[in-house]
Protein backbone atom coordinates (compact mmCIF):
# COMPACT_ATOMS: atom_id res chain seq x y z
CA UNK A 1 0.00 0.00 0.00
CA UNK A 2 2.87 2.37 0.80
CA UNK A 3 4.44 1.83 -2.65
CA UNK A 4 1.04 2.41 -4.28
CA UNK A 5 0.70 5.70 -2.42
CA UNK A 6 4.18 6.77 -3.48
CA UNK A 7 3.33 5.99 -7.11
CA UNK A 8 0.24 8.23 -6.98
CA UNK A 9 2.20 11.00 -5.35
CA UNK A 10 5.02 10.68 -7.89
CA UNK A 11 2.58 10.81 -10.82
CA UNK A 12 0.79 13.84 -9.36
CA UNK A 13 4.11 15.62 -8.75
CA UNK A 14 5.34 14.84 -12.26
CA UNK A 15 2.09 16.13 -13.74
CA UNK A 16 2.30 19.26 -11.61
CA UNK A 17 5.82 20.02 -12.84
CA UNK A 18 4.78 19.45 -16.48
CA UNK A 19 1.76 21.73 -16.04
CA UNK A 20 3.93 24.47 -14.55
CA UNK A 21 6.35 24.11 -17.46
CA UNK A 22 3.51 24.52 -19.99
CA UNK A 23 2.06 27.52 -18.15
CA UNK A 24 5.48 29.19 -18.13
CA UNK A 25 6.30 28.31 -21.72
CA UNK A 26 3.04 29.76 -22.99
CA UNK A 27 3.38 32.70 -20.57
CA UNK A 28 -0.30 32.42 -19.82
CA UNK A 29 -0.43 34.79 -16.84
CA UNK A 30 1.92 37.34 -18.47
CA UNK A 31 0.06 37.29 -21.81
CA UNK A 32 -3.33 37.97 -20.27
CA UNK A 33 -1.78 40.70 -18.13
CA UNK A 34 -0.62 42.53 -21.28
CA UNK A 35 -4.32 43.00 -22.11
CA UNK A 36 -5.34 44.12 -18.63
CA UNK A 37 -6.59 40.69 -17.61
CA UNK A 38 -5.78 38.83 -14.38
CA UNK A 39 -5.45 35.05 -14.80
CA UNK A 40 -6.07 32.88 -11.73
CA UNK A 41 -4.98 29.24 -11.79
CA UNK A 42 -7.73 26.95 -10.46
CA UNK A 43 -8.61 23.24 -10.52
CA UNK A 44 -6.34 20.26 -10.00
CA UNK A 45 -3.01 21.98 -10.74
CA UNK A 46 -2.83 24.35 -7.74
CA UNK A 47 -4.19 21.63 -5.43
CA UNK A 48 -1.59 19.11 -6.67
CA UNK A 49 -4.34 16.65 -7.63
CA UNK A 50 -3.65 16.25 -11.36
CA UNK A 51 -3.70 12.61 -12.48
CA UNK A 52 -4.98 11.12 -15.75
CA UNK A 53 -6.80 14.07 -17.25
CA UNK A 54 -4.14 16.44 -18.48
CA UNK A 55 -5.94 19.71 -17.99
CA UNK A 56 -4.99 23.18 -16.82
CA UNK A 57 -7.72 25.60 -15.75
CA UNK A 58 -7.74 29.37 -15.45
CA UNK A 59 -10.44 31.87 -14.59
CA UNK A 60 -9.53 35.27 -16.00
CA UNK A 61 -10.95 38.68 -15.14
CA UNK A 62 -10.64 42.25 -16.40
CA UNK A 63 -11.91 45.59 -15.10
CA UNK A 64 -12.77 46.72 -18.63
CA UNK A 65 -14.18 43.57 -20.21
CA UNK A 66 -13.42 43.38 -23.92
CA UNK A 67 -14.22 40.55 -26.31
CA UNK A 68 -11.66 42.03 -28.70
CA UNK A 69 -8.89 41.97 -26.10
CA UNK A 70 -9.84 38.40 -25.22
CA UNK A 71 -9.34 37.42 -28.87
CA UNK A 72 -6.04 39.30 -29.01
CA UNK A 73 -4.74 37.41 -25.98
CA UNK A 74 -5.74 34.06 -27.47
CA UNK A 75 -4.07 34.95 -30.76
CA UNK A 76 -0.78 35.24 -28.85
CA UNK A 77 -1.11 31.66 -27.63
CA UNK A 78 -2.01 30.46 -31.13
CA UNK A 79 1.45 31.49 -32.36
CA UNK A 80 3.02 28.63 -30.39
CA UNK A 81 3.49 25.62 -32.67
CA UNK A 82 2.53 23.24 -29.86
CA UNK A 83 -0.96 24.76 -29.67
CA UNK A 84 -2.96 22.52 -31.99
CA UNK A 85 -6.56 23.64 -31.51
CA UNK A 86 -8.58 26.43 -29.92
CA UNK A 87 -12.37 26.68 -29.44
CA UNK A 88 -14.55 29.55 -28.27
CA UNK A 89 -18.01 29.82 -26.72
CA UNK A 90 -19.78 33.07 -25.94
CA UNK A 91 -21.85 32.55 -22.78
CA UNK A 92 -22.21 36.22 -21.85
CA UNK A 93 -26.01 35.99 -22.04
CA UNK A 94 -26.21 33.02 -19.66
CA UNK A 95 -25.89 32.72 -15.87
CA UNK A 96 -22.17 31.98 -16.36
CA UNK A 97 -21.56 35.41 -17.97
CA UNK A 98 -18.29 34.43 -19.60
CA UNK A 99 -16.30 33.64 -22.70
CA UNK A 100 -15.00 30.08 -22.72
CA UNK A 101 -11.66 29.43 -24.39
CA UNK A 102 -10.47 25.82 -24.73
CA UNK A 103 -6.98 25.22 -26.05
CA UNK A 104 -5.10 21.98 -26.77
CA UNK A 105 -1.32 21.82 -26.37
CA UNK A 106 0.88 18.91 -27.50
CA UNK A 107 3.77 18.37 -25.09
CA UNK A 108 7.23 16.86 -25.61
CA UNK A 109 5.91 13.37 -24.84
CA UNK A 110 3.20 13.70 -27.49
CA UNK A 111 0.51 14.04 -24.83
CA UNK A 112 -2.34 16.45 -25.46
CA UNK A 113 -3.15 18.88 -22.66
CA UNK A 114 -6.43 20.78 -22.50
CA UNK A 115 -6.10 24.33 -21.23
CA UNK A 116 -9.37 26.04 -20.28
CA UNK A 117 -9.34 29.80 -19.89
CA UNK A 118 -12.71 31.20 -18.84
CA UNK A 119 -12.99 34.99 -19.20
CA UNK A 120 -15.63 35.91 -16.62
CA UNK A 121 -17.59 39.10 -16.04
CA UNK A 122 -17.04 40.29 -12.49
CA UNK A 123 -20.78 40.27 -11.73
CA UNK A 124 -21.07 36.59 -12.62
CA UNK A 125 -22.22 34.27 -9.83
CA UNK A 126 -19.09 32.21 -10.52
CA UNK A 127 -16.60 35.06 -10.24
CA UNK A 128 -14.04 34.09 -7.61
CA UNK A 129 -15.93 30.94 -6.63
CA UNK A 130 -13.47 28.34 -7.89
CA UNK A 131 -10.60 30.30 -6.39
CA UNK A 132 -12.30 29.95 -2.99
CA UNK A 133 -12.79 26.23 -3.60
CA UNK A 134 -9.08 25.80 -4.36
CA UNK A 135 -8.14 27.76 -1.24
CA UNK A 136 -10.41 25.67 0.98
CA UNK A 137 -9.28 22.33 -0.53
CA UNK A 138 -5.69 23.37 0.12
CA UNK A 139 -6.53 24.31 3.71
CA UNK A 140 -8.34 21.05 4.58
CA UNK A 141 -6.10 18.67 2.60
CA UNK A 142 -4.28 15.98 4.57
CA UNK A 143 -1.85 13.33 3.25
CA UNK A 144 -4.57 10.68 3.68
CA UNK A 145 -7.21 12.70 1.82
CA UNK A 146 -4.74 13.38 -0.98
CA UNK A 147 -3.86 9.71 -1.30
CA UNK A 148 -7.55 8.75 -1.43
CA UNK A 149 -8.40 11.37 -4.07
CA UNK A 150 -5.43 10.44 -6.26
CA UNK A 151 -6.24 6.73 -5.93
CA UNK A 152 -9.84 7.29 -7.03
CA UNK A 153 -8.80 9.56 -9.88
CA UNK A 154 -6.40 6.86 -11.05
CA UNK A 155 -9.27 4.35 -11.32
CA UNK A 156 -11.61 6.61 -13.26
CA UNK A 157 -11.42 5.70 -16.94
CA UNK A 158 -10.98 8.41 -19.56
CA UNK A 159 -14.44 7.57 -20.93
CA UNK A 160 -16.16 8.39 -17.63
CA UNK A 161 -17.47 11.89 -17.09
CA UNK A 162 -16.66 12.45 -13.43
CA UNK A 163 -15.60 15.97 -12.47
CA UNK A 164 -12.75 16.42 -10.04
CA UNK A 165 -15.00 18.53 -7.82
CA UNK A 166 -17.32 15.53 -7.41
CA UNK A 167 -14.45 13.39 -6.15
CA UNK A 168 -13.27 16.13 -3.78
CA UNK A 169 -16.78 16.57 -2.40
CA UNK A 170 -17.28 12.82 -1.95
CA UNK A 171 -13.95 12.29 -0.19
CA UNK A 172 -13.69 15.48 1.86
CA UNK A 173 -17.33 15.95 2.88
CA UNK A 174 -18.77 12.45 2.79
CA UNK A 175 -15.70 10.34 3.64
CA UNK A 176 -15.77 8.20 0.48
CA UNK A 177 -12.71 5.92 0.58
CA UNK A 178 -12.41 4.31 -2.86
CA UNK A 179 -13.68 4.20 -6.44
CA UNK A 180 -16.49 1.68 -5.82
CA UNK A 181 -17.79 3.81 -2.95
CA UNK A 182 -17.66 6.84 -5.24
CA UNK A 183 -19.88 5.12 -7.80
CA UNK A 184 -22.44 4.29 -5.11
CA UNK A 185 -22.17 7.81 -3.71
CA UNK A 186 -22.94 9.32 -7.11
CA UNK A 187 -26.16 7.29 -7.34
CA UNK A 188 -27.35 8.77 -4.06
CA UNK A 189 -26.75 12.38 -4.98
CA UNK A 190 -29.50 14.80 -5.90
CA UNK A 191 -29.38 16.85 -9.08
CA UNK A 192 -28.16 19.94 -7.25
CA UNK A 193 -25.20 21.55 -9.01
CA UNK A 194 -21.91 20.19 -7.65
CA UNK A 195 -20.36 23.54 -8.52
CA UNK A 196 -22.11 25.12 -5.51
CA UNK A 197 -20.05 23.10 -3.01
CA UNK A 198 -17.15 24.64 -1.11
CA UNK A 199 -15.29 22.60 1.57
Amino acid sequence: MMKEREDFLEIAEKNLQRAIYIINELQIIETWKKFGVVANLIGSVPTGLLMKNKDIDFHVYSDNFSITDSFYAISEFAKNERVKRITYDNLLDTDEKCLEWHMWYLDNDNELWQIDMIHILKDSFYAGKMERVVQRITEVMTPELKKTILSIKNEVSKNEKIMGIEIYMAVIRDKVKNYSELIEWRKSQSNEPIIDWIP
